[in-house]
């Protein structure tokens, strides 16, 4: 099981625009879409990935605890189908069905979307204010599989906490640590190597 880090996206960037499939109804979602909400929770998952496995649980419970606080939350698969088929869109939605997750779960095609957002590995969480700007980066928290650290959400918890109460997110954040996003052959990007 190879871990690969988030690579830390600069904070204060703008949300990267997007359109894509729900894998449940079909619709294409946009950040537009989530407009009405205070902040907006953009989450790279995988189904077959242990250490997506291994917090799904909780991730569906931030689903639960936060949308009600006005949270948008939209989970992106982007791995490569043909190579992975764990992660095709079919199995996504037995998954999210499975997991009673009430946010969108939607599956980047092309992996564009991962290349906007500069995601590396799954799970990967990016949270933005209401001026949606990037405010926080990084890991839900330091539990890993077989690490033996409780799955809490933490890190991720606590920033939402300081966005919806007005506080400020702390600065002192953590990369992700996961499965890497499985690239289509050729298509990996460039900031794996330094380049923009």
């Amino acid at each position: 099981m190879a871990a690969t880090p988030s690579t830390m996206l600069a904070l204060g960037t703008k949300v990267p625009e997007f359109s894509l499939p729900d894998v449940s109804t079909g619709k294409s979602l946009s950040a537009s879409d989530f407009s009405k909400d205070k902040t907006l929770l953009v989450m790279f998952i995988s189904r077959h990935c242990p250490y997506v496995k291994h917090v799904q649980e909780e991730i569906a419970r931030l689903g639960r605890d936060y949308i009600p606080l006005g949270v948008g939350m939209v989970a992106v698969c982007s791995n490569d189908v043909e190579h992975y088929p764990d992660d095709s869109p079919e199995l996504l939605k037995e998954m999210a069905a499975g997991l009673k997750l009430n946010f969108p779960v939607c599956y980047d095609e092309d992996q564009a979307v991962a290349k906007s957002f500069r995601a590396a590995c799954t799970p990967e969480f990016y949270l933005f204010d209401g001026a949606r700007r990037l405010v926080y980066r990084g890991q839900l928290d330091d539990s890993r599989p077989k690490n033996g650290i409780p799955v809490t959400g933490r890190d991720l918890r606590a920033a939402l906490d300081g966005v919806l109460r007005g506080s400020g997110v702390f600065p002192d954040q953590k990369p992700g640590i996961g499965c890497n996003i499985k690239w289509k052959p050729g298509n990996e990007p460039g900031y794996f190597y330094g380049n923009p």
